[in-house]
């Protein structure tokens, strides 16, 4: 399990999101982890499981994407660094993966309109191979 920074509190819930994020393989809704946390018979309200999420977003320690539906969905961050996702459409498996390519690209646009502070998200989202060989 990933340390909480020491502002912000370990409650029982916030340990309780955590533990479902850990056995995550990839991103799920906030609606999803709710259900998984039912299923293990934590008592943790819906809004609750979204403010722990929104923390734990805030401390970099989840990443947190906006799927085609507009569903905002959440997984543990294993990457500690700026990175982008591979995400299967079919079984939401996820890879994280590196694009020095996308960061040149998105340097030169910014420079070229001349925008400073420039932050950008890229998700790719696709069918895995094992989704795709079914």
């Amino acid at each position: 399990m990933v340390e909480v920074p020491a502002q912000q509190r370990s409650t029982r819930q916030r340990r309780a999101v955590s533990a479902i994020l850990d056995d995550l393989d990839g991103f799920a809704s906030a609606q999803q982890i709710h259900d998984k946390l039912s299923h293990r018979g934590e008592k943790v309200g819906l809004s609750t499981v979204y403010r722990n999420l929104q923390a734990l977003v805030d401390a970099a320690q989840v990443d947190m994407i906006r799927a085609d539906d507009g569903e905002v969905l959440y997984r543990r961050c294993n990457a500690g660094h700026h990175h982008h996702h591979l995400v299967c459409r079919s079984c939401g498996r996820t890879v994280e993966v590196s694009g020095s390519a996308i960061e040149r690209w998105a340097e030169a646009v910014a420079a070229e309109h001349a925008f400073v502070e420039v932050e950008h998200t890229i998700e790719v989202f696709g069918t895995c191979s094992s989704c795709a060989a079914r």
